[in-house]
């Protein structure tokens, strides 16, 4: 699998987009060219933790300054590596440790000092006991008996240390250096690191900028492979993401035609850059304008379902089987735009 691969050519097409936004009624008029269009990313109507687990090779791509990206451990992986040792975003499945390991080591044979979590997902968590059981206690007095800080907003712990969770979490996996405001700083291998909260699929997703190397990890905040999964239970909102994704594009800096400039790493799928979050972000727009559209008018959430309101979109990020499926996304968007009307 190759994520540097050229943009496919409907990506061209997006300020297409931009013409769809609400109709007067429940009919939408679709392009033929969108109903058409192949998948941005194959394998999305498989569930994903599932198909990540069973991928046979990890691929570690450069993507810019000290940063690379590892992908096919679950979620995406970022590896910052320098003289003062190695930085992860996110650690994948657990099942996948020794392969990222391995992977690494390619880059950098020094500990890994910290590791930043996005959110709370398994896909994105699993790795972490394992690499926190590795490598010598860190010399710094706060941290004297871990070997690894490991970084995540607040509510990350307090899901995670729950005795009642399922399934439950080891208390290595835990955060170990928790922030609970809307920023945290770190400076590490020569290069400023912004660590931003910003409520999205969850109530604790973070956003990492790497200054120097011009790089975000984006989390699943930004997963260009399927709609954006909404976790209600867990404080998720559709208006929450792309309040994220606006946040994303004030940071993001392109350069010539919209390419290039600040690299962003999303939770899952192939390396972009502001082109690929500006088509997603439309996209993602424009749903909740028709959803919102359909709630003022009184339709329930089967009339909406029934309406298919994604139906252009669906060849590119739907899928009818896996652990989020279009009718899923589109419960879960309907109930959250629901509830912020009462």
């Amino acid at each position: 699998m190759k994520f540097l691969s050229s943009k496919p050519w409907f990506v061209y097409m997006a300020s297409a987009l931009l013409f769809l936004g609400v109709s007067g009624s429940t009919q939408f008029v679709y392009p033929q060219e969108t109903q058409n269009r192949g998948r941005q990313n194959a394998g999305a109507t498989t569930g994903r933790e599932e198909q990540k687990s069973r991928s046979p090779e990890l691929e570690l791509l450069p993507v810019q300054g000290n940063i690379s990206m590892l992908a096919g451990a679950g979620g995406n992986i970022t590896v910052q590596a320098g003289k003062d040792g190695i930085l992860l975003v996110d650690t994948g499945m657990a099942a996948m440790s020794d392969k990222v390991v391995e992977a690494i080591r390619t880059l950098s044979r020094r500990q890994i000092t910290y590791i930043i979590n996005t959110n709370d997902r398994t896909d994105h968590i699993g790795g972490n006991e394992n690499f926190a059981k590795t490598g010598s206690p860190l010399a710094i007095a706060r941290a004297a008996r871990a070997s690894v800080f490991i970084i995540a907003f607040s509510t990350l712990l307090d899901r995670m240390s729950d005795p009642n969770a399922k399934p439950s979490i080891p208390e290595k996996a835990w955060p170990n250096d928790t922030y609970s405001v809307p920023q945290k700083n770190l400076y590490f291998n020569g290069e400023a690191i912004q660590i931003f909260h910003q409520p999205a699929t969850t109530d604790g997703n973070s956003i990492v900028f790497f200054r120097r190397s011009d790089v975000v990890s984006a989390g699943d905040i930004f997963d260009p492979t399927e709609y954006p999964m909404i976790d209600l239970k867990n404080g998720g909102s559709l208006q929450g993401v792309i309040e994220g994704l606006n946040r994303l594009r004030q940071m993001a800096i392109p350069a010539d035609h919209m390419e290039g400039g600040t690299m962003i790493i999303p939770g899952h799928g192939r390396l972009c850059d502001v082109a690929d979050l500006d088509i997603y972000q439309q996209m993602v727009t424009i749903v909740r304008d028709r959803l919102q559209d359909m709630i003022k008018r009184g339709m329930t959430l089967d009339q909406v379902k029934a309406a298919k309101p994604t139906r252009d979109y669906d060849p590119i990020y739907g899928s009818n089987t896996g652990n989020w499926t279009t009718d899923m996304f589109i419960e879960a968007a309907y109930k959250s735009l629901s509830s912020t009307r009462k």
